[in-house]
């Protein structure tokens, strides 16, 4: 019994860790396809993962809705895998959010979830965020900045969920 209990708990430890493994090998896979132009081969290969919620497949898939590589290109698809992305705390997905916002790409241009995004991304480390934030602010109201400022406490303190 307790071999088979151990072969059990082996096996399964075997299969779990080699999840990860073949998520990580079907992301290098999206990626090697990506940078040698083979977007085909990208989107396949992470799709599926941007809808398992790995969070490097949904910044992936929003740049390619971005700028239309290897898919029609469609902003508010985009700003869909950006946001959940930075849902899950990536710099580079809010940082987008915030330029998308500021351009009024995918969603009305909103000055105030703009900055509020930059903010978000630029506290995490995002030297490019910081200055869209900073070009963000000249096209606000003290008001609007105030008011940016408070949903992105806010933003944080619901660990980027729902913002």
């Amino acid at each position: 019994m307790r071999k088979l209990t151990a072969t059990l708990c082996l096996t399964l430890a075997v299969l779990l860790g080699s999840v990860g493994m073949s998520e990580s090998a079907d992301f290098q896979k999206g990626l090697t396809a990506a940078q040698s132009g083979d977007f085909a081969t990208a989107l396949r290969e992470w799709t599926p993962l941007a809808e398992q919620g790995a969070s490097d497949a949904q910044y992936n898939l929003g740049i390619m809705y971005n700028t239309g590589r290897g898919v029609l290109q469609d902003h508010k698809t985009a700003i869909k895998w950006f946001r959940l992305s930075a849902e899950q705390g990536s710099a580079n997905a809010q940082y987008n959010l915030g330029v998308m916002y500021d351009n009024g790409r995918g969603d009305i241009q909103d000055y105030i979830y703009a900055h509020m995004w930059a903010n978000i991304s630029a506290s995490s480390g995002n030297k490019n965020a910081v200055k869209v934030r900073d070009i963000i602010v000249t096209e606000m109201t003290p008001t609007d900045i105030s008011t940016a400022q408070k949903l992105a406490r806010e933003c944080v303190e619901k660990k980027y969920k729902g913002c």
